[in-house]
């Protein structure tokens, strides 16, 4: 059992988690001095100093086998790093993995072994003592499909945005790959209405409702009980504007703008059932570095 005050210390001195300093010690006879170089030699001292880095570049992707597939983002800190060899096979194993698997509890994958029989977890971290940069599984969703239905997915060229999509039937591969080429170009958060966050739109209603309290044109009829349908109206054209621009289905289709997708789609004879659409980053707050003012920081050491 290591000693307390050691584990205290060696943490103190590498930022490793409490298993990782345990283990260290046991391993080197609670030897401090070849715990730290135990440490450093698995990379976990340098991986636990990423910890609280902000990692947002890597690869978002798709992987399709038969009735079941991934999408599913990693992420490092550099453009540079996601182009790594390491890196990206690393991003294939973990993909591979996950499919494989069909876990759903993203806890319970990040314990999933790896080819190198190695965690998930494992491996970003000894990879993240290697070249240097936070490495780590963001997140990812299994899509299933019966055999009558098909999936359709698209990955841009900087390996940024990946798109995946189930189909309710087994429409022309070129049809179905227009409607991911049109989510990953236009970005819709949601597939439609029904299956849109329903404190982000109570939300976002409020907000539209909020602006026409302080617009000039509308703050008579909002005092005026006896123009409560007419604002509700306002209130409802407006909130199908912004459907129009955040579900998928109620988008003007890019090749065909005299259609939405929902009718572009449906005058296939098919309907869209599942969709999902990463980008690398988002909604992750990136850090701006100025690089004059680090260097002139290193310089001052």
């Amino acid at each position: 059992m290591a000693n307390i005050e050691l584990l205290k210390k060696l943490r103190e001195m590498t930022q490793a988690g409490v298993t990782d300093a345990m283990k260290a010690l046991n391993e080197n006879n609670q030897d401090l001095d070849k715990a730290v170089q135990w440490l450093r030699e698995k990379g976990i001292a340098k991986a636990a100093k990423k910890a609280n880095a902000i990692a947002t570049e890597g690869i978002s992707k798709v992987i399709i086998r038969d009735n079941l597939a991934i999408i599913y983002e990693v992420n490092c800190e550099t453009d540079f790093v996601a182009a790594n060899e390491s890196f990206t096979s690393l991003v294939d194993d973990i993909g591979l993995t996950l499919l494989e698997s069909g876990e759903n509890d993203f806890e319970k994958a990040l314990q999933l072994k790896l080819p190198s029989r190695m965690t998930i977890e494992e491996s970003c971290k000894e990879l993240t003592g290697k070249i240097g940069e936070k490495i780590g599984l963001r997140r990812y969703e299994i899509l299933s499909k019966d055999k009558k239905h098909m999936f359709s997915s698209y990955q841009h060229t900087n390996k940024k945005i990946a798109v995946l999509l189930t189909i309710n039937n087994n429409v022309d591969v070129n049809v179905a790959k227009d409607i991911a080429m049109h989510a990953a170009a236009m970005a819709p958060k949601y597939l439609n209405q029904g299956k849109m966050d329903k404190v982000w739109l109570e939300n976002e209603i409020k907000i539209i409702k909020e602006q026409m309290a302080s617009d000039e044109k509308f703050v008579g009829m909002m005092k005026d009980p006896s123009m409560n349908s007419r604002v509700e109206g306002i209130v409802k054209g407006k909130v199908n504007r912004l459907l129009s621009e955040v579900t998928l289905e109620a988008q003007a289709f890019v090749k065909d703008p005299s259609k939405t997708v929902k009718q572009y789609i449906n005058s296939v004879k098919a309907d869209v059932i599942d969709y999902v659409r990463y980008q690398v980053g988002e909604g992750i707050e990136k850090k701006i570095v100025d690089f004059v003012a680090e260097v002139n920081a290193q310089m001052k050491k």
